[in-house]
Protein backbone atom coordinates (compact mmCIF):
# COMPACT_ATOMS: atom_id res chain seq x y z
CA UNK A 1 0.00 0.00 0.00
CA UNK A 2 1.28 3.38 -0.91
CA UNK A 3 1.23 6.03 1.33
CA UNK A 4 -1.27 8.04 -0.23
CA UNK A 5 -3.82 5.05 0.23
CA UNK A 6 -2.47 4.45 3.30
CA UNK A 7 -3.57 8.28 4.10
CA UNK A 8 -6.69 7.79 1.72
CA UNK A 9 -7.61 5.01 3.95
CA UNK A 10 -7.09 7.09 7.43
CA UNK A 11 -9.16 9.94 6.49
CA UNK A 12 -11.74 7.30 4.72
CA UNK A 13 -12.06 5.66 8.56
CA UNK A 14 -11.49 8.69 10.48
CA UNK A 15 -15.75 9.51 10.96
CA UNK A 16 -15.86 5.28 12.10
CA UNK A 17 -13.21 5.89 14.15
CA UNK A 18 -14.83 8.99 15.75
CA UNK A 19 -17.85 6.86 16.59
CA UNK A 20 -15.41 4.22 18.06
CA UNK A 21 -13.69 6.38 20.56
CA UNK A 22 -16.97 6.79 22.51
CA UNK A 23 -16.89 3.25 23.03
CA UNK A 24 -13.99 4.57 25.90
CA UNK A 25 -15.42 7.97 26.62
CA UNK A 26 -17.94 10.46 26.55
CA UNK A 27 -16.06 13.26 26.74
CA UNK A 28 -15.67 15.18 23.83
CA UNK A 29 -12.12 16.46 24.30
CA UNK A 30 -10.78 13.15 25.55
CA UNK A 31 -12.91 11.62 22.26
CA UNK A 32 -10.68 13.86 19.72
CA UNK A 33 -7.66 13.56 21.66
CA UNK A 34 -7.70 9.77 21.29
CA UNK A 35 -8.43 9.96 17.59
CA UNK A 36 -5.86 12.60 17.21
CA UNK A 37 -3.30 10.04 19.14
CA UNK A 38 -4.71 7.10 17.12
CA UNK A 39 -4.66 9.07 13.81
CA UNK A 40 -0.69 10.02 14.78
CA UNK A 41 0.50 6.86 15.34
CA UNK A 42 -0.65 5.08 12.84
CA UNK A 43 1.15 7.23 10.53
CA UNK A 44 3.78 7.36 12.95
CA UNK A 45 3.91 3.52 12.44
CA UNK A 46 3.43 2.90 8.94
CA UNK A 47 5.68 0.22 7.75
CA UNK A 48 4.45 -1.77 10.86
CA UNK A 49 1.22 -2.45 8.99
CA UNK A 50 0.51 -5.88 7.26
CA UNK A 51 -0.39 -5.74 3.99
CA UNK A 52 -3.73 -7.62 3.62
CA UNK A 53 -4.63 -7.33 6.79
CA UNK A 54 -7.90 -5.65 7.72
CA UNK A 55 -6.86 -2.03 8.35
CA UNK A 56 -10.10 -1.38 10.37
CA UNK A 57 -9.15 -3.37 13.13
CA UNK A 58 -5.65 -2.61 12.50
CA UNK A 59 -6.38 1.02 13.77
CA UNK A 60 -9.05 -0.03 16.47
CA UNK A 61 -6.07 -1.78 18.02
CA UNK A 62 -4.15 0.97 18.12
CA UNK A 63 -6.86 2.91 19.67
CA UNK A 64 -7.71 0.79 22.01
CA UNK A 65 -3.97 0.28 23.34
CA UNK A 66 -3.31 4.04 23.29
CA UNK A 67 -6.29 4.56 25.59
CA UNK A 68 -4.71 1.62 28.01
CA UNK A 69 -1.64 3.44 28.17
CA UNK A 70 -2.76 6.62 28.41
CA UNK A 71 -5.52 5.14 30.99
CA UNK A 72 -2.60 3.50 33.33
CA UNK A 73 -0.42 6.31 33.13
CA UNK A 74 -3.05 8.53 34.44
CA UNK A 75 -3.44 5.94 37.33
CA UNK A 76 0.09 5.76 37.90
CA UNK A 77 0.03 9.15 38.45
CA UNK A 78 -2.47 9.50 40.84
CA UNK A 79 -1.77 6.30 42.76
CA UNK A 80 0.47 7.18 46.26
CA UNK A 81 1.96 4.23 47.73
CA UNK A 82 2.16 4.32 51.19
CA UNK A 83 5.53 3.23 52.50
CA UNK A 84 5.50 3.93 56.12
CA UNK A 85 5.93 1.35 58.77
CA UNK A 86 2.39 0.53 59.99
CA UNK A 87 0.70 1.89 56.81
CA UNK A 88 -0.56 5.14 58.75
CA UNK A 89 -1.89 6.31 55.31
CA UNK A 90 -3.59 3.99 52.96
CA UNK A 91 -2.84 4.30 49.34
CA UNK A 92 -4.81 6.70 48.21
CA UNK A 93 -4.91 8.81 45.16
CA UNK A 94 -2.87 11.84 45.61
CA UNK A 95 -4.97 14.71 45.53
CA UNK A 96 -1.73 17.86 46.60
CA UNK A 97 -1.40 20.65 45.61
CA UNK A 98 0.78 23.17 45.83
CA UNK A 99 -0.80 25.71 48.23
CA UNK A 100 1.73 26.73 50.82
CA UNK A 101 4.80 28.89 50.70
CA UNK A 102 6.90 25.93 51.73
CA UNK A 103 5.71 23.82 49.09
CA UNK A 104 6.23 26.26 46.29
CA UNK A 105 9.75 26.77 47.21
CA UNK A 106 10.08 23.25 47.48
CA UNK A 107 8.76 22.08 43.81
CA UNK A 108 10.67 25.03 42.26
CA UNK A 109 13.94 23.77 44.18
CA UNK A 110 13.07 20.50 42.75
CA UNK A 111 12.35 21.24 39.27
CA UNK A 112 15.56 23.57 39.20
CA UNK A 113 17.71 20.43 40.60
CA UNK A 114 16.14 18.29 37.69
CA UNK A 115 16.88 21.18 35.38
CA UNK A 116 20.32 21.39 36.29
CA UNK A 117 20.64 17.61 35.01
CA UNK A 118 22.80 17.13 31.51
CA UNK A 119 19.93 16.62 28.98
CA UNK A 120 21.15 12.69 28.24
CA UNK A 121 20.06 11.82 31.86
CA UNK A 122 17.17 14.98 32.37
CA UNK A 123 14.68 13.75 29.48
CA UNK A 124 14.91 9.88 30.05
CA UNK A 125 14.23 10.84 33.48
CA UNK A 126 11.45 13.46 32.98
CA UNK A 127 9.78 11.15 30.82
CA UNK A 128 9.80 8.38 33.02
CA UNK A 129 8.30 10.63 35.93
CA UNK A 130 5.57 11.73 33.61
CA UNK A 131 4.82 7.65 33.30
CA UNK A 132 6.31 6.51 30.21
CA UNK A 133 7.33 2.86 30.41
CA UNK A 134 11.15 2.15 29.93
CA UNK A 135 10.37 0.67 26.15
CA UNK A 136 8.48 3.97 25.00
CA UNK A 137 11.33 6.61 25.83
CA UNK A 138 13.79 4.00 24.30
CA UNK A 139 11.84 4.03 21.25
CA UNK A 140 11.13 7.41 21.40
CA UNK A 141 14.35 8.88 22.23
CA UNK A 142 15.89 6.05 19.49
CA UNK A 143 18.49 4.28 22.31
CA UNK A 144 18.57 1.06 23.43
CA UNK A 145 16.54 -0.15 26.64
CA UNK A 146 19.37 -0.63 28.83
CA UNK A 147 21.01 3.00 27.77
CA UNK A 148 17.28 4.14 29.21
CA UNK A 149 17.57 2.22 32.06
CA UNK A 150 21.11 3.26 32.94
CA UNK A 151 20.42 6.91 32.18
CA UNK A 152 17.12 7.27 34.94
CA UNK A 153 19.14 4.98 37.82
CA UNK A 154 22.14 7.64 36.89
CA UNK A 155 19.75 10.40 37.50
CA UNK A 156 18.24 9.54 40.35
CA UNK A 157 21.35 8.98 41.79
CA UNK A 158 22.52 12.30 40.96
CA UNK A 159 19.43 13.84 42.29
CA UNK A 160 19.61 11.98 45.23
CA UNK A 161 23.79 14.07 46.07
CA UNK A 162 22.51 16.86 45.23
CA UNK A 163 19.49 17.02 47.92
CA UNK A 164 21.43 15.70 50.11
CA UNK A 165 24.38 17.99 49.71
CA UNK A 166 21.91 20.80 50.06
Amino acid sequence: MTALEFNHQIINLRNTLKLYTRRFTLDQEESNDLLQDTILKALTHREKFRPNTNFKAWLYTIMKNTFINNYRRNVKAKMQLDDTKDLYYLNVTDNHTFSSPISKLEYKEMKAIISSLKDIYRIPFQLYIKGFKYQEISEELNVPLGTVKTRIFYARQMLMDRIRNN
